[in-house]
Parts: C-alpha cells; sequence; structure tokens
C-alpha cells in the first residue's frame, strides 16, 4: 500500500475523534468539576462527557465508513481495521485527556498553548493504544508529527477564522 494511503487509514480515525471532540463537546465537564490535591480542576471544563463520547463515536464512524467503502486498502493496513480504528480514536481522546491532566497539574490554564503537547497528544495517545494491532515505522512516525504540526496548525487557524474556535491555536 502506498505511504500516503496507509497513513491517510492511521490517521483518520484519530483526527475526526480530536477535531470531533472539540466541535461536538460541551456542556457537563469529564471530571465532574472535581479538584485534586493540588486544588486546579482535574482536567478543565474543556473535556467533557459529550465531547469525549463524541470523538469516540466519530472516529469509530470513519473508521467503519473506511473499512465498509475501501475494505482491501483498510485490511491492508491491518486484518483487523475496525479494532485498530477504534483504539485509535480512544487512545487519541485519551492522549489528549493526559495532556491535560499534566497542564493543569502544572498550573497551566484550559486554553493556553504548550508547544507540540497540544498538537501531538492525540496522535501519540493513538499510537500507544494502537500499536495492538500496527506498529508505525520511525519514518512513519516522523511524518505523522511533521504532518499533524502543520495540519493542526492550519486547521485550528480555520476553525478560528470560522468562528468554531475562540483561539486560533
Amino acid at each position: 500500500m502506498e505511504l500516503l494511503v496507509r497513513l491517510f487509514f492511521y490517521l483518520a480515525p484519530m483526527y475526526f475523534a480530536n477535531s470531533f471532540a472539540m466541535l461536538l463537546g460541551g456542556k457537563k465537564p469529564l471530571d465532574l468539576g472535581k479538584t485534586t490535591w493540588d486544588r486546579q480542576s482535574l482536567l478543565g471544563a474543556g473535556k467533557t462527557i459529550r465531547g469525549t463520547s463524541a470523538g469516540i463515536a466519530t472516529g469509530s464512524i470513519v473508521t467503519l465508513a473506511l473499512w465498509f467503502f475501501f475494505p482491501a486498502q483498510a485490511t491492508e493496513l491491518t486484518s483487523n481495521y475496525l479494532a485498530l480504528g477504534f483504539l485509535l480514536s480512544v487512545g487519541a481522546i485519551l492522549g489528549d485527556i493526559v495532556a491535560s491532566f499534566f497542564k493543569r497539574r502544572n498550573k497551566i490554564p484550559s486554553g493556553t498553548p504548550v508547544l507540540f503537547l497540544d498538537q501531538l497528544d492525540f496522535v501519540f495517545g493513538g499510537m500507544i493504544l494502537g500499536s495492538a494491532y500496527y506498529v508505525p515505522d520511525f519514518f512513519e512516525i516522523v511524518l505523522i508529527a511533521v504532518l499533524t504540526l502543520v495540519i493542526h496548525k492550519a486547521s485550528n487557524y480555520f476553525a478560528f477564522k470560522t468562528k468554531l474556535k475562540a483561539v486560533p491555536w
């Protein structure tokens, strides 16, 4: 399978999960407003139950659609593409949640950008969980990181300009 096609099938569940968690999130915080020993929010108001479930569901639906419409390409990546896509979706959301937890522990307010952490947390979370079914090689990991940095910057700027986000990061 050509490298870019393989990367598309690999990245799509994570990218859609991450994007739709932000787009469809809101309402009740995932941490239910709890604080930790440092009296800081556990995760912050930006991590919500609705966003978490919407992100995982969207990433999983994208996985199912890719598998249904392009079964040969999907199963070239792994014989169990549906499981991989689900794990990539969950991992993307968990990676973002873990990054938020660490930002709160370091007293970094919600919405404050942290270079590389905010751009790559979801793909590394996805790669960790997805490694049960597919492990990218070193070159693919570097390419994923570079592509994600560029796409993340461009998509956030677009979301800001179209008023989907309050800040351009």
